[in-house]
């Protein structure tokens, strides 16, 4: 593996940075909603498969107990 200076490496890095295409607030501020909105989404969905196997379970070990 080639090695090369500190000074070489950091200019480098900085021409790799200058490639970055970073994203517009109005993008991040859309994606973080959508991150919201999918995290409460899975978390309902979560609860309501919790309560119907709750349920479930419940009339289940009714039928023994």
């Amino acid at each position: 593996m080639a090695t090369t200076n500190p000074l070489q490496f950091i200019q480098q890095v900085r021409s790799e940075v200058a490639k970055v295409v970073w994203p517009t607030k109005r993008e991040v501020m859309l994606t973080t909603v959508m991150v919201f909105i999918l995290a409460a989404l899975t978390a309902v969905f979560f609860a309501i498969v919790d309560i119907l196997i709750r349920g479930g379970l419940q009339q289940i070990l009714g039928m023994f107990g």
